[in-house]
């Protein structure tokens, strides 16, 4: 299912710069990584801050891996963020606990690796489900088999300023969400940023 406009999400910003490299490009999404193993990880008093800063025209996605449930909760209750990305082994039941308790969207990332995840994630009851090589591997899968997916995605996963194009000419997802593929020694690289949002912006 190919979609006309793809939207953007730049994932693991940080940093104040961050934050202004994105309110130049207005991605439609910008993502805040809650999850200690990450280097990217923040914590809820600088995600608070960094979010004020945020263009309104953003939303801010938490991301988490088997995260505690009040935790998110508190996140979205207080508008830090719009909404939960869940990577870890989040089951159908903590999904919609998240949903009633905050009357937010959730996406739901599978690593896609075999048949059985797609059928998964095809089911989901999340709002989105986003596809991904792994947590935060940098690394692509194969895209053939994204034609078997019936429903609207995020596709994750080694993107990058030298893929993008491929991607939006063969494949045009719902939306397209990259971290490292925007970044130079680990930091967000604003030139990167632009050619990435634009390559998206640009595709016909």
């Amino acid at each position: 299912m190919k979609h006309s406009n793809t939207l953007v999400k730049i994932c693991g910003l940080s940093r104040p710069e961050d934050i202004d490299i994105a309110n130049e490009f207005l991605p439609e999404y910008i993502g805040f990584v809650f999850w200690e193993k990450s280097r990217r990880n923040v914590s809820k008093e600088t995600a608070k801050l960094l979010r004020q800063q945020l263009d309104d025209r953003i939303q801010a996605v938490g991301v988490f891996v088997d995260p505690d449930e009040d935790f998110v909760c508190s996140l979205l209750d207080e508008g830090i963020i719009d909404i939960a990305q869940l990577h870890g082994s989040e089951d159908e039941e903590y999904i919609q606990r998240i949903k009633s308790r905050s009357n937010c969207k959730v996406i739901k990332a599978f690593v896609v690796n075999d048949n059985e995840s797609y059928v998964a994630a095809e089911r989901s009851s999340a709002d989105y489900i986003l596809l991904d090589s792994g947590k935060g591997t940098g690394n692509t899968f194969d895209w053939n088999k994204l034609g078997n997916i019936t429903r609207p995605y995020f596709l994750a996963g080694g993107l990058n300023c030298d893929n993008i194009e491929q991607v939006m000419t063969e494949i045009r997802p719902y939306a397209v969400d990259v971290s490292s593929g925007v970044e130079t020694d680990g930091v967000k690289d604003p030139e990167k940023m632009r050619r990435f949002v634009s390559a998206v912006r640009n595709a016909i």
